[in-house]
């Protein structure tokens, strides 16, 4: 392993992984808790981000939730930019909040509350995981 490069070696078994993804989400879950095994799916896909240099932040509303993958390091700007170029164009901020606490405190209101939910500007370096709702002005009202 040292001889090329020190990287993570994550063993897997295709058969397993197969099975797995053919079977519904909960007796997959069944059958990994029954015999003390889990998927290396998300090993995988974790370390294979990380060697990429990406991560990934959300954006939610009342309806929906969405992922969205950008370079680690990259500002907020560059991540609203990630969803429309008009969002990076007319930026104006950042609302964000951190997994982890939506998690802990079980809803955005409970988050505010408790002083975790952060308004951030241009140069806010964006963390993966983040629950970000961006805030931007598009003018359509172009001179002739």
């Amino acid at each position: 392993v040292q001889e090329h490069g020190g990287e993570p070696i994550i063993p897997f078994s295709c058969a397993l992984e197969r099975n797995l993804a053919d079977l519904p989400d909960d007796e997959a879950a069944k059958y990994c808790e029954e015999n003390k095994i889990q998927s290396a799916l998300p090993k995988i896909i974790k370390i294979g981000f990380s060697a990429i240099n990406l991560i990934y932040f959300f954006t939610a509303g009342s309806d929906e939730v969405k992922c969205w993958q950008i370079r680690k390091q990259s500002k907020a700007p560059q991540a609203a930019g990630a969803i429309h170029t008009d969002f990076e164009t007319g930026f104006i901020c950042a609302e964000v909040m951190k997994f982890e606490d939506l998690k802990e405190l079980g809803s955005e209101a409970a988050v505010k509350a408790g002083g975790k939910y952060k308004q951030e500007g241009k140069t806010y370096v964006v963390q993966d995981g983040d629950i970000i709702f961006f805030k931007f002005n598009v003018s359509g009202g172009g001179k002739k």
